[in-house]
């Protein structure tokens, strides 16, 4: 896998969608996973033998025009999420310095260690609404996903989802890969 720090972040502006203003509706069984209240990182773990973190980059940076409640510095940290080696999710999490000031350790020394634990563990943060979204790759994120040996050239999906923590906000967006969107409509279809 050709991934260098140089490329981070990967990410790209996306527009969200709260579920019931979509055009168009994903797959169901897609729609269970993008919709699911839940630790995703607990869910993903169910579905494989072995679950990993890939780092792929984190730093103090601006957020993408209107990705953000603040356009100040927030810390980026973007991961691959795998199931079995293969990379199913791509995660973007957005944290204001306020909430890295009173989580400073927890936030900066995750590792490879999935965020999902810090977020359900903890009982700090609150869960937001999930809103969703249907967009093709551009950019860095789509170099990314031909880079994991998978097609950039599809329309993925993906969730954003806010979490409170004494009444700042943290965001965190997950777009499922073209690997994990064929797993998962494959399974839908047994």
């Amino acid at each position: 896998m050709s991934v260098t720090r140089l490329s981070f972040p990967y990410g790209q502006a996306i527009t969200w969608y709260s579920p019931e203003h979509l055009t168009q509706s994903p797959p169901l069984a897609l729609k269970d996973w993008l919709l699911d209240t839940g630790s995703l990182t607990q869910k993903l773990k169910s579905h494989c033998d072995q679950f990993s973190v890939i780092v792929l980059g984190e730093a103090h940076l601006p957020p993408f025009v209107g990705e953000f409640t603040t356009q100040e510095t927030v810390w980026v940290r973007e991961v691959l999420l795998c199931l079995d080696g293969t990379p199913w999710v791509f995660a973007r999490t957005l944290v204001p310095s306020e909430i890295i000031e009173n989580q400073h350790q927890r936030f900066l020394e995750l590792g490879t260690r999935p965020l999902g634990e810090l977020l359900f563990s903890e009982g700090n943060f609150t869960p937001g609404e999930i809103e969703i979204s249907q967009f093709y790759p551009d950019g860095a994120l789509a170099e990314l996903i031909n880079a994991q040996d998978q097609d950039a050239s599809q329309a993925l999906w993906g969730r954003r989802r806010y979490f409170s923590h004494n009444s700042k906000q943290l965001s965190v967006s997950e777009i499922f890969l073209p690997a994990s969107q064929r797993r998962i409509t494959q399974e839908q279809l047994k």
